[in-house]
């Protein structure tokens, strides 16, 4: 099937129902094809499972902590800004 770029726009939710049946369509601009709509093969292969990397990785017990100002610095072009509001709380 081949629609123009106007139909495609106007109708797309029907030609995804008539992709996910298996057809295939052609979306043309000025008679010319442009694009093909087509539905997504299923993924191949295992299903990962959780846990699957248990004790292949670790992460740092202060991974999460606030970086140094020397380093956030860097980050903000070498002055950090004014902090506004109430301050944080620091964190156990």
């Amino acid at each position: 099937m081949e629609v123009n770029i106007h139909e495609a726009k106007t109708h797309f939710s029907r030609l995804l129902q008539r992709v996910a049946a298996g057809e295939e369509v052609v979306i043309a601009r000025a008679g010319v094809p442009v694009a093909r709509l087509v539905a997504v093969e299923p993924k191949k292969g295992k299903p990962r499972l959780l846990g699957m990397d248990e004790g292949r990785i670790w992460i740092a017990d202060d991974f999460d902590a606030p970086l140094p100002d020397d380093l956030l610095k860097e980050f903000y072009g070498g002055t950090l800004p004014k902090l506004t509001g109430k301050p944080r709380r620091k964190r156990k």
